[in-house]
């Protein structure tokens, strides 16, 4: 059983919970749900996974398993999302969104076939990315094998960090939550000024067009 020095709230109290009722299976029950429901932040359950450790709830190598298995498992239902609305739906999808051209679905779809293997592997340590990034793996078919083989060693490495910071710093485990969520901050904050960019060339775009005609 879990033992803190003062029992969380929020998500964190449901996560300790989880993982006393359930153990390592709760913990990738978590830790799946971040690929399909992201306000459940991993970087909050895998420290919290490496404090149950610690307290003897499981061993470190099952929280680490159970959290990478989650996090497969997870990225897998967000594959075969991506895979059953296939290219054509994406697409028409991208190109009803105000400011969104044809173009930048081509742009992207050209990215993402030369750069695919690296943004797969290296997006699962991203937060918010690696949430989103096996959408489009699935929309191109990635092969299975090698979806699966990046999104294992992404995961297990970066599950790693969280699992064991939170192992070696016992009660203090929030710390890492802490540093985690100043990290997520600051990717959100850059998404948002890519955004607000990419908004404002569009509309320059736009109104340059209008002009010339």
């Amino acid at each position: 059983m879990i033992v803190a020095a003062e029992q969380p709230g929020g998500l964190a109290g449901l996560a300790v919970d989880l993982m006393d009722h359930l153990g390592g299976p709760g913990a990738a029950l978590l830790v799946g749900l971040d690929n399909i429901f992201p306000p459940v932040p991993s970087e909050l359950v895998l420290p919290l996974a490496g404090f149950a450790a610690s307290q003897g709830t499981m061993s470190l190598f099952m929280a680490l398993f159970w959290t990478t298995l989650g996090s497969v498992v997870g990225a897998l239902l967000t594959y075969w999302i991506g895979a059953l609305l296939g290219r054509d739906r994406v697409r028409a999808l991208i190109i009803r969104v105000p400011l969104m051209k044809e173009s930048d679905f081509v742009r992207t779809e050209h990215w993402f076939l030369r750069h695919g293997t690296k943004a797969v592997f290296f997006g699962r340590m991203i937060p918010l990315f690696r949430s989103l990034i096996s959408l489009p793996a699935g929309v191109e078919r990635m092969a299975m094998w090698q979806f699966v083989s990046l999104t294992t060693l992404g995961s297990l490495i970066w599950n790693s960090v969280f699992v064991v910071a939170g192992y070696l710093l016992g009660a203090n485990w929030q710390v890492v939550a802490e540093y985690a969520g100043i990290l997520q901050n600051v990717v959100i904050g850059l998404v948002i000024v890519a955004i607000a960019v990419f908004v404002v060339v569009r509309l320059r775009e736009r109104k340059r067009s209008g002009a010339s005609r």
